[in-house]
């Protein structure tokens, strides 16, 4: 960061901070009162300005009991009828006291004590007009920031339900898989090494690129790919797999992980080791920023219960809460489930 810039932006969190704004207003008031009198009463300047530091001195010690004390306890319970009457009696004791005060100070000015006396009733306007005014402004700021930090609250909860969501994915993934190459490493098999390229490059994705929000869907639907073909390493001919990819692949930005739940569940709960020979079907259409997956698999009409997909594991419990976090009102599951198949069909829209 250069000098100017540094400069900059402590001139901005400077001029962001309540002091610095409280004074402005302050600031402002006084050159309007000074400006509006001077105008009206052609009275010198140094005698205007000295009226007004009193008159802001004043009016700032009722606005600020106003602000701190009147509107927390009365008004902020809803007893209006009790800060009225407290804020219209701190009106009768300033405004009065101001008179007395300007009255006093203009000892060496008769014609502008007789002003004083005769304009004591407009004296009231003003102050009056400020301290309501001020309440309009802390109901503001209050309501705001209020809303401000429910939204804040909110946006802070989601993100680390979505990062504890997240965590899960990759060592569930990681632990299916790692079975798998254990498995082909006791038997001794030559397909090993290449299951472990495979792993290899799918994890740098997930470690290195997945923990953004977004990533390209050109990424995902590649990730995709090789987790197919190390399936079809580990799976050889036991099942016929087909993917197939319509429409224009580019940046869209999609949420990472997200489609591999319910493909990784084709081959946990739907194949398995219940049936020798089965099938996975994955067809992924994209139209612009409208997104069609449907994913169907064969499974063993006689599955165990404990490895039904709709009672299967983290995976799909997770990825129905992601949906919900990430893409609410903006997408559609329908899942079938017949006693030789297993559909998914998850239509997603994703942000321009």
């Amino acid at each position: 960061m250069t000098f100017s810039s540094t400069i900059k932006a402590r001139l901005l969190q400077l001029a962001t901070t309540k002091a610095t704004k409280h004074t402005l207003f302050w600031v402002a008031l006084f050159l309007l009162y000074s400006v509006v009198e001077v105008l009206l009463t052609h009275h010198p300047f140094l005698y205007t300005v000295s009226n007004n530091v009193v008159r802001l001195i004043l009016l700032g010690m009722a606005v600020y009991y106003n602000v701190y004390r009147l509107v927390p306890q009365y008004l902020a319970d809803k007893r209006f009828l009790p800060y009225l009457g407290f804020l219209l009696l701190t009106v009768f004791i300033v405004t009065p006291l101001e008179a007395f005060l300007i009255y006093a100070k203009s000892s060496n000015y008769p014609e502008m004590q007789e002003q004083v006396l005769l304009n004591l009733n407009w004296y009231f306007v003003p102050n009056f007009f400020v301290l309501s005014t001020s309440t309009v402004v802390k109901i503001t700021v209050d309501w705001y920031n209020n809303i401000r930090e429910k939204q804040e609250l909110v946006t802070e909860t989601m993100q680390s339900e979505l990062r504890f969501l997240k965590s899960q994915i990759n060592p569930h993934f990681l632990f299916n898989t790692l079975n798998s190459l254990y498995a082909l490493t006791l038997k001794k098999s030559d397909l090993a090494p290449d299951i472990v390229l495979k792993l290899s490059e799918m994890m740098r994705y997930m470690l290195y690129e997945c923990n953004e929000k977004w990533v390209p869907l050109s990424k995902e639907v590649n990730y995709i790919a090789n987790y197919l073909e190390l399936e079809r390493i580990r799976q050889g001919n036991r099942v016929d797999m087909s993917y197939e990819v319509q429409g224009f692949v580019s940046d869209q930005k999609v949420a990472p992980l997200m489609f591999i739940p319910f493909i990784e569940n084709c081959f946990k709960h739907g194949l398995g080791s219940q049936i020798s020979k089965g099938f996975v079907n994955i067809r992924l259409d994209v139209r612009g920023n409208e997104i069609d997956l449907h994913i169907e698999n064969s499974k063993a009409e006689s599955m165990p219960k404990q490895l039904h997909p709709r009672s299967g594991g983290i995976g799909l419990v997770n990825v129905r809460r992601r949906l919900e976090l990430l893409y609410p009102n903006r997408y559609k599951l329908v899942v079938e489930d017949t006693p030789t198949t297993y559909t998914v069909k998850l239509y997603l829209k994703l942000e321009e």
